[in-house]
Parts: structure tokens; sequence; C-alpha cells
């Protein structure tokens, strides 16, 4: 019986579809690649930069002026084919510390270095006249350096604090290939104040920590900025105590890192963004084959 003139046409349409369905799913199994794709990408270009505020931080548990503070020096790693066999940390000297004593850390040996100060110091109404001005701790061995990935924190007691609103410790970081990141740059300010115009010396081999003046401008986040601590004001209200390292509160009010938390925050959120704009367009792609198709 021969097919009536609508079953042909109706048949030959639907040979006709037939074979465009794969060249549809293999266009938009493409196409979702190419959203995927460009979603990692743009979560890499987000991410990658928040590794730039892996900064050393001193933090404290409570940092009142005239008060004592147990200080806690991070140090992250920063490489990902070197250890970190050596810290060098400067003590300020135009606003020096009476008294200072430090932890021991497994593994690391330490080194104080004391200077003679132009005008002598009253604490506990005596006189000082030579104060600590540079903390060194050395791996024992290769084993005990911070390796690829990992961090550790070095803790010092120091104290009288001094009236002022805050404190400055330059940093020298060793790796065990020789390289020598110094974080020695401060902000600028309305002052004029510059990265290490005291020409202080980092060690034996004579390099300078920041005679060399370096200034960021404005108030951009200099490339190595010095860990800062902030003081409270004595009679002022003192936070509790600080949270324990790594805690997401641990940005108490009695300590300013450097570094910018809220950087890494919006390397997050842009690249989640990204993520959740990519897939949307997948989504609106699968729907528009369906209606098509």
């Amino acid at each position: 019986m021969p097919a009536r003139p609508g079953q042909a046409e109706a048949a030959h349409g639907r040979a006709s579809r037939t074979p465009r369905r794969p060249r549809a799913v293999r266009a938009l199994r493409r196409a979702v690649r190419g959203l995927v794709v460009a979603a990692v990408a743009a979560c890499l270009v987000a991410v990658l930069p928040a590794a730039a505020f892996a900064h050393v931080k001193v933090t404290a548990d409570t940092a009142v002026q005239g008060g004592y503070a147990a200080l806690t020096f991070r140090v992250p790693n920063e490489r990902d084919d070197a250890s970190t066999t050596k810290i060098e940390v400067q003590l300020p000297i135009d606003f020096p510390l009476a008294s200072v004593s430090v932890k021991p850390h497994p593994g690391w040996s330490y080194a104080i270095e004391k200077t003679t100060l132009a005008t002598p110091i009253e604490s506990h109404g005596a006189k000082i006249g030579e104060v600590a001005s540079k903390i060194t701790w050395t791996a024992s061995g290769e084993d005990s350096g911070i390796k690829p990935g990992e961090y550790d924190e070095f803790s010092v007691s120091a104290g009288p604090l001094p009236e002022t609103d805050r404190l400055t410790f330059k940093t020298l970081q060793h790796y065990s290939d020789g390289e020598v990141v110094r974080w020695i740059q401060e902000q600028s300010g309305g002052d004029g104040e510059q990265s290490g115009g005291d020409g202080e010396q980092s060690g034996g081999d004579g390099e300078q920590s920041g005679g060399d003046g370096e200034q960021s401008g404005g108030d951009e986040e200099p490339e190595r900025p010095a860990p800062v601590l902030g003081l409270t004001a004595k009679g002022a209200a003192v936070p509790g105590p600080a949270p324990a390292a790594g805690s997401a509160a641990g940005s108490a009010a009695v300590v300013s890192e450097s570094g910018t938390d809220t950087g890494v925050a919006w390397a997050i959120g842009l690249s989640a963004a990204s993520l959740v704009i990519c897939l949307g367009c997948a989504a609106a792609l699968a729907l528009r084959w369906r209606r098509t198709g």
C-alpha cells in the first residue's frame, strides 16, 4: 500500500533530522568544554595572585602600650623548590624593647644580637643601656627547614611595649638555595616614611636590610612588606585573647598584619563568580539545544 503524501513527508523529516542530533550534541559538548576551560582559567587568574599575600607576619595575644606581649612570627615558604633555613628578625631600635626572651623551637637554634643605645631607657626603675636588636633562627638541618607548601611560627616574649601605635619588624628569609627574601618595605605615609633608610645590617654577609631607601607609593601594598604589629593605647579597651593560629577569626583588633586578607577574599569571590557565570552559560546552551533539537 503506497504511503500517503503526509506520511512520506513526515518520514523524510524524521530521517533528515536524525543525523543532525549527533552534530548538535558534539557542538554542545565542545561549547561546554570551552566554558569549563574558561572557568578554570578565570579561577587560576583570580586565585594565583592571592599567593602574593602569603607574607611573613607578626601577631600577638595582646599588645598594649607599657605591657608585655607574646609575639608570634608566622613564616610561610613561598618556594616550590627550596626550604627556608634561616630567619632574621630585626627588632625596632627607634622604639627599643627592654626585655626580650625567645621560646625554644624544636629543630632550630637561635641567637640574639644586642646594641648599645645612645640614650638609655628606663624599665621598672632601672636604666637599660643595651637592648636586643636582632633575633636569628637557624634550622639545625635541611630536614628541620620550612619545606615547600608549609609554614612555621616562632615565638618571642617582649616588653614593655613603647608608646607608639605600631612596631615594625624587618625580616630576612633565607632559602636553602642561597636566595634571601627581604621583608623590609613599609608603606609610605604622610611623613614620607621609607622602607629602610636606616641602613641596618642583615647579618655577617654585610647585606643591608634597607639602605636602598625603597619606598612604596601611596597606599599601594608593597611587594615585600615588613611585618607590623599594631599597639593599643594605655587605658583603651583591651580586646579578648587572639584566636589560635590558623583560625578564620585570627584578625584580632590588636594585630595589624602585613598583607591584605581582603585581597584573598576578592580573589576567591571572583573565581567563584566566573565559575557560576560559565556554568550558567552552559545550562543556557543546553536548554536552547533541547528546545531547538
